[in-house]
């Protein structure tokens, strides 16, 4: 009896093991794919590799710009300001 616990514990071990580390393989493929995405991203924003992007790939990464720069001078504006008032 003690030999059939054994070997259901092993096999139970090895199931949650095999299961865990397909788990943890999908993770890691999700998070290199997720990766890759961002470093393209990036260097699009950087304005390498763009010459493949088509029309609407560039309008939307001007837009993404363009928000992101209003952000940066609203940002700067309001420290402008905060600094301005201390003064």
């Amino acid at each position: 009896m003690e030999r059939i616990f054994e070997q259901y514990e092993r096999y139970s071990y090895t199931e949650i093991q095999c299961a865990t580390d397909e788990i943890q393989q999908n993770e890691h493929a999700k998070l290199k794919a997720r990766m890759e995405t961002l470093q393209r991203n990036l260097k699009h924003y950087e304005g390498e590799d763009i010459q493949n992007l088509s029309l609407r790939e560039l309008q939307n990464l001007e837009q993404q710009l363009d928000s992101s720069l209003k952000r940066i001078r609203s940002k700067k504006n309001q420290l402008m300001v905060e600094s301005i008032s201390e003064l």
